[in-house]
């Protein structure tokens, strides 16, 4: 009598992590629903389509309703159960926040359509779990806890099921091994499987990046030693520093004990999918070899390494990067070994950038930094030398109770501070409003406009950019590569206008659309008589924001009052200047003022962190040089000072 094949169940990550991964967290929602329900279709244990970093680049860069992807999802996917990744106290933010908060978007969640919820804790500290599980119990949804997988010598197999027992007692329902970075090995993937196994009565996943190149044989251990389902991605969206692919996996274990009992059709028409809208969606790397033997080092993980890399780049110091990699490792050991995961991954790659960037380490500590090593984002996992405890936090002493215990209910009050509460259409808006205060309203504001005034989103901009840049720089053969490109992020109008601008002998055109100026100017050298505009060049069109400064500066000279500034503090790096801290505090300093040595004057937001720049001097700050919210370059001057 032929045995019966166990099944080995697939969870599907290419609708969530598969494009973190790889397209920067950059798919559409219109991407997804032209083919959910052929993923649909195809037989999976679930789909991972919601949390991790989609939910703030939905509101950040894309300007759509990350709840509105859901429900639309759910309307089309009928058959497998939704899945999100939530990060604990920290939802899927950067920071924890209170109790409430958790329970109430755990429930709204559940409502809009997730049935699994995969939460995890970036130090696998219990205790920023227990709220998150209890709000998922109490919604009747699935809870699978995690263990945040890394290599150190604190973390042994006897630790992570000490951790996982923890968990078990909270009440989760499954447990998944959460290897980020792609470095669980196979020998240690079956040990770990086993020993858990042997001590918990619960089903056991394995996600794995495939980054260092084990991920498979992983699975494969893990499997054979008793886990019953893997994370998977559609090959188009696989691989690297995503997931396996799922047809990769299919194969290995058609001829084992283990059956996958999948639609291999729809796999195949789902791939091809994928595979053709990946020009559009996904910046060419460059560079970047199939497997990172470094990862092992530096241990970044799948979703934080292309970022990392276009951070420095941003920075102009990408020629920096293999030794900021380098400094991420002395880092994660200076800070106690936590695992490299949202946000500890943040925190670290930012403080071993800064650490390059100035020169000094820990010259420059972000708020987080400071943060972390007060107790606020939980017990590191090794404790932390003490004389570096003190540098970062001075006379501060860090804590040891569980940091969402000094957390007030946030939703009491959450709306009381909002100037245009007409905005605010639903709860889930409030909940996206306490999660990301600024990148929300941004949000809401645009969606109030009437759809043929609204501005281009960030990523219409982003896309424009990069394409432009491609055009330049390409071949006449690269260029017919690329024109359809172009005409995709809608650049076709802008050729017309240009050509019919060139055949009638004008020198610039105007386009204005609501705030948006932007002045075309042809590149012929004869002006047009009666146009009254001098002949220019190409190369003098300015973006909006170029215009404004030099209207501004122009009204400064007529009223006679310009002012060459000979002392400024300049951006150590590119980012977003605030006066203010993020919630909502009043600004550090006005103009007029003066500071001493080390006080704070000003923020900047950089790599998901807020910067906080201190005065290298005794000074009186003569003029506050941008606009609060405005993004700054590397070396750009902020604030105008005189020296004391």
């Amino acid at each position: 009598m032929t045995k019966k094949k166990e099944i080995l169940r697939i969870t599907d990550t290419t609708l969530r992590d598969g494009h973190q991964s790889l397209w920067a967290t950059r798919m559409r929602t219109a991407d997804i629903l032209d083919i959910i329900e052929t993923i649909d279709s195809v037989g999976y244990y679930s789909l991972e389509v919601w949390g991790g970093a989609t939910f703030d680049v939905c509101l950040r860069y894309l300007y759509e309703d990350p709840w509105e992807r859901l429900r639309l999802i759910k309307s089309k996917a009928k058959k497998t159960p939704l899945q999100m990744l939530l990060r604990g106290q920290n939802i899927v933010g950067y920071k924890n926040y209170p109790d409430d908060l958790v329970e109430r978007f755990i429930m709204a969640a559940h409502e809009n359509g997730i049935d699994i919820f995969r939460v995890f804790d970036a130090l696998n500290d219990s205790r920023n779990l227990e709220a998150a599980i209890k709000a998922i119990k109490k919604s009747g949804a699935h809870a699978q806890g995690s263990l945040s997988y890394t290599i150190s010598p604190v973390h042994t197999i006897e630790k992570y099921v000490e951790d996982a027992k923890k968990q078990v007692n909270m009440g989760i329902d499954s447990l998944c091994i959460k290897d980020m970075a792609g470095l669980l090995s196979p020998t240690m993937s079956k040990d770990l499987v086993a020993a858990l196994k042997k001590e918990l009565q619960i089903p056991i996943q394995i996600h794995c990046h495939a980054t260092s190149g084990m991920a498979n044989s992983a699975y494969y251990d893990g499997v054979k030693a008793g886990a019953g389902a893997v994370d998977c991605a559609i090959s188009a969206l696989g691989g690297y520093s995503s997931q396996p692919p799922v047809e990769t996996i299919i194969a290995m274990f058609s001829e084992t004990e283990h059956d996958v009992d999948l639609d291999i059709e729809a796999i195949r028409k789902v791939n091809k999918y994928f595979y053709d809208l990946s020009p559009k969606r996904c910046k060419p790397r460059g560079f970047e070899p199939v497997i990172d033997a470094e990862i092992l080092v530096h241990q970044i993980p799948g979703g934080m390494i292309s970022n990392f890399r276009s951070q420095l780049e941003q920075q102009g110091a990408i020629e920096k990067l293999h030794e900021a990699l380098e400094e991420v490792a002395k880092v994660r050991k200076d800070l106690g070994y936590p695992p490299l995961v949202t946000p500890t991954s943040q925190i670290v790659g930012t403080q071993a950038v800064m650490n390059v960037l100035t020169g000094e380490r820990y010259k420059m500590v972000p708020q987080e930094v400071k943060n972390y090593v007060k107790g606020m984002y939980g017990r590191p996992p090794a404790p932390i030398d003490p004389k570096l405890v003190k540098k970062i936090l001075g006379k501060e002493k860090p804590f040891h109770h569980r940091p969402a215990d000094d957390l007030d209910p946030v939703l009491p009050n959450a709306t009381k501070n909002i100037s245009n509460p007409e905005l605010i259409k639903n709860e889930e808006d409030i909940l996206s409003y306490c999660l990301f205060p600024d990148v929300a309203m941004e949000f809401f504001k645009w969606r109030a406009l009437p759809e043929e005034n609204r501005p281009k989103t960030p990523v219409e901009i982003e896309s424009e950019e990069f394409c432009k840049e491609q055009q330049d720089a390409a071949s006449p053969s690269q260029k017919e590569e690329i024109e359809p490109l172009l005409n995709e992020e809608d650049y076709s109008g802008i050729n017309a206008i240009i050509d019919k601008a060139s055949k009638m002998k004008l020198n610039e055109i105007v386009i204005k659309k609501g705030d948006f100026n932007l002045a075309l100017r042809t590149s012929n050298g004869n002006s047009n008589p009666n146009s009254g505009i001098e002949p220019f060049t190409e190369q003098a069109t300015q973006k909006t924001e170029d215009v404004a400064i030099k209207e501004k500066e122009k009204k400064s000279e007529e009223k006679g009052d310009a002012i060459e500034y000979t002392d400024t503090i300049e951006a150590i790096m590119a980012g977003t200047f605030y006066r203010a801290a993020a919630e909502n505090k009043p600004p550090f300093v006005v103009e007029g003022a003066v500071v001493n040595p080390g006080d704070t004057i000003c923020i900047l937001e950089a790599m998901k962190l807020f910067n906080e720049i201190q005065s290298p001097v005794k000074c009186k700050i003569l003029k506050i040089l941008v606009d609060n919210g405005t993004k700054v370059s590397k070396g750009q001057p902020l604030i105008a000072i005189q020296k004391l």
